[in-house]
Formats: structure tokens, sequence, C-alpha cells
């Protein structure tokens, strides 16, 4: 991704943490002054960074640093408020384990009302300097067929792209798919127009590229600092998914993904124990609850076992709380679950919303059977099914499945092939750019899906 695609974020986030960090380290101040109190600066400081930071990450969670979030008013306030109201939990939370980073009251509430209107402001002026053209990237494409085509559909996705296309470079004589408005002839000299035109980045999109590319003319550009992509990873940084219909076994050597290291493994272990852990500690009044709630509502276990699909293909038992009726598949043959199930008990509606169903399910990380965050393990029946239609969809399963994925955060819940399918092109874009940073980035996030119901059935 550019540097011009992404600084704007970078500086948002970075404008945020000092406004923020002064505007707490202010109310704290002025809170002890009125109290008549003194103490050292740094007593503010510390309480103030510690505050920002909660405050910082948990906007992070509800999706606020991200192009395609919360692009109407009433969405962008639900979300700082709530994101406001969570740092408030989390920091009552520390400071019940750790009082000496407490904040008194009387700065804490002023402190989190500015924080929520001072944010809010801030995104708000955010969304609409990102719609001005020269804080875009700027992308010249080669070639006019399908895949240009689809170049330019993905770089204008959305009410605020990040990229402008300034044309479509004729070098093969295929149909024209793209707009003639943006047709530009092959230039004499490629440096001179990229810089003429400032130019961030070339996109080979050419259906076949055998005597097409001029190399030297790419070799020059790139040498002064232009992005040189093809359509793959084009796509992949426009819409975090790779593209099935366009994807070859080639796809899989590709030497800017696919670094999972030993260490990487061992490190995504010891969080997935300590996290699932956590988990089951802290909800398990939760989990009393809903466990009595199931079985005084319908007859039949509180616990559902079901046998999925894991890492190298290999089946396991997943833990879920029941939230259908006891025969719901009395004929023996699995079914996708469908929007307004019937055969969905109340209290089952309920947790799936919640996805409080899902919780058990930290059993299966503690097992080694799953990850924190992976792709969602299907069953053996419909694996079958999906990998004779879908290809590649065995791939999936080159990595432990999770609770939470990439695929969960930006693609509704699926109950056809061909949500399987979309959803595939999540999962594999994960599985290449797989990082510890990552994980905990969908981490985060799945704060936003849960809260907002994203993808529940």
């Amino acid at each position: 991704m550019s540097a011009r695609v992404v600084w704007p974020l970078y500086i948002l986030a970075v404008v945020e943490a000092v406004a923020l960090v002064v505007l707490f380290i202010t109310v704290q101040y002025t809170a002890f002054t009125v109290a008549g109190e003194a103490v050292g600066f740094w007593y503010f400081v510390e309480r103030a960074l510690l505050l920002g930071a909660l405050v910082l990450t948990m906007l992070f969670a509800v999706g606020l640093y991200s192009f395609h979030v919360a692009e109407s008013l009433p969405d962008l306030a639900a979300r700082v408020c709530v994101a406001v109201c969570l740092a408030f939990v989390l920091h009552a939370i520390l400071t019940y384990v750790f009082p000496p980073v407490r904040i008194t009251i009387s700065a804490l509430i002023p402190g989190l009302l500015l924080a929520f209107a001072l944010v809010f402001a801030l995104h708000l002026a955010f969304l609409r300097v990102a719609d001005l053209a020269h804080l875009k990237s700027r992308v010249l494409v080669l070639g006019t067929g399908d895949r240009a085509a689809k170049v330019g559909a993905l770089a204008h996705r959305g009410r605020r792209s990040r990229f402008m296309v300034v044309g479509y470079v004729e070098l093969e004589p295929v149909a024209c798919a793209v707009s003639g408005a943006k047709l530009v002839a092959m230039p004499n000299d490629l440096r001179a127009y990229v810089a003429s035109h400032a130019i961030d980045e070339i996109v080979v999109a050419l259906e076949d590229r055998r005597g097409q590319l001029p190399l030297n003319d790419l070799v020059a550009a790139r040498l002064e600092g232009v992005r040189v992509t093809d359509y793959h990873m084009f796509a992949e940084q426009a819409l975090g998914a790779v593209d099935l219909d366009a994807l070859s076994p080639s796809w899989f050597f590709d030497r800017a993904g696919f670094r999972t290291t030993r260490v990487h493994l061992m490190a995504k272990r010891a969080i997935d124990l300590v996290a699932s852990l956590g988990l089951l500690t802290v909800t398990l009044p939760l989990l009393i609850v809903t466990a009595l709630a199931i079985k005084l509502e319908s007859p039949g276990p509180v616990f559902y076992r079901q046998a999925r699909v894991g890492q190298g293909g290999q089946p396991f038992m997943l833990f879920k709380f029941r939230s259908m009726r006891q025969d719901a598949e009395a004929d023996g043959r699995p079914q996708w679950a469908q929007q307004a199930d019937p055969r969905i008990t109340r209290v089952g509606a309920f947790i799936r919303k919640t996805r409080i169903d899902e919780i058990p399910q930290a059993i299966n990380v503690l097992r080694g059977d799953m990850s924190f965050v992976g792709p969602r393990p299907e069953r053996p029946f419909f694996v079958d099914e999906l990998g004779a239609q879908i290809p590649f969809y065995r791939e999936r399963h080159s990595v432990k499945p999770g609770i939470t994925g990439w695929a969960q955060l930006n693609y509704p819940y699926g109950a056809s092939v061909e949500d399987a399918r979309q959803k595939l092109q999540y999962d594999l874009f994960y599985i290449k750019y797989y990082t510890i940073m990552l994980d905990i980035a969908i981490g985060l996030q799945t704060v936003r899906v849960v809260l907002w119901n994203a993808g529940a059935r």
C-alpha cells in the first residue's frame, strides 16, 4: 500500500492521540486547581497517557480507523460514544486492579465527555478532508480489458475511495472494457509521464503479459520511487481480499506473503492460551446464567458438540452453547442456518446475536483445536461439498480455524456456496498476510462486529 494511501489514517491517529493527552492533562490540572490541591506535572501526564491509550484502542476496536466505516453522522456519533464508554469501563477495571493509576471522578467524567466531542469533531473533519483528490493515491493502469476494468471498480469502491485512476494504457489487442475518456496512449517516456502526472502507482492489469510489458520503462519508473504492482496485489490492498476468479497456483509462491515463522506460531499459541483463559474467567457468571436459560427454555443439552474440520483437514469436536431445538436436524442431513431460522430458540436468537454462543469455543482453543483468530471451521459435509465446487477451498485448512477472523470482520454470515466462496477470498488474504499484529487488530475489531450485530444469524 502506497504511503499516500495510509498516511491520512496515521496522521488522524497521531493527532487524536496528542489531542486526547493534552485534553486529559488539562482537565486533571483544572480539577486539582479548583480543589486547591497540588501534585507534580508527571502525575497528570501518566494518567493522561493511560486514558488516552484506552480511548484510542477502543476507537480502533469499533472500526473508526477505517475508510469504509462510520460515513454517516449518527453512526459516527454512536461509534465514538461506544468507544468512550468502553474506555471508561476498562479504566474502571484497571484502577480496581491497580489503584495508583486512578483518575478522580471530578476529572474523569468531564474529560471523557469532552473527549467524545473532540474525537467526533476530528473524525468529522477527517471524513471531509479524505474526499479531497490530492490525498488519494493516483494510479496508472496498464491494460484496457476486464482486469483493468476491475481495477477501476476497486479503485472507486465506496463513497471515499483511497485511489484515483488517472488513465488506462492500451497495450494489447483486447476488447476495451474501460472508460474511453481515460484511455492513454503508451507514453514515449513513461518515467517523464509518471512524474508530470504525479503518479503514485502503476498497476499491471494485462490479460496476457507475454511480450506486452514495457519492462525498461517500468524499471525506470520503479527506480524513481513509483510503486509497480500487478492486478492481484492491487486487489488485495484495495479490498483486503484475493480475487478468486483470477487466482492461479503461482499466487501461493508470491514473495510478498506467507512468511509465518516458528516464532510467530509460538507467540500465537501463547496469546491463545492467555486470551482463552482470560475470556472464560471473565465471562464465567455470564456462562452460568446462559446455561440456566438454555436449560429452562427447551429440553436437551446445554452445550452443542459438532464435528468440524481443523488444521490439515483433521476433524475435531467444536463446543458451543445450544441455540437450536434439540431436533434441529432430525432428518440427519446438515443444513445451512437461514435468516430467521425457525429452529432457533428465543434464548438461542439472543446468544447468537451477541455471540455468547461462541464463548465455549475457548475450550477448543485451550485444547489446541482452534486459535482465537483464523478461518471459521466448517462441518465435514460442507467441506466436501464446497471443496468440490470452489477452487483452493481446502487451502484454508493450512492454519488453525478461529473463533473470529478476517472474513468475519468483512463479510456477513455465510449460508450458501456463494457466501463460502466470497469468505474464502478473505481467508486466503489472512493466510497470506498473517502476523501477530493482524491477529491483534482482528481481535480488537471483533468488538465492532459484536456490538453492531454484523453477520449474526
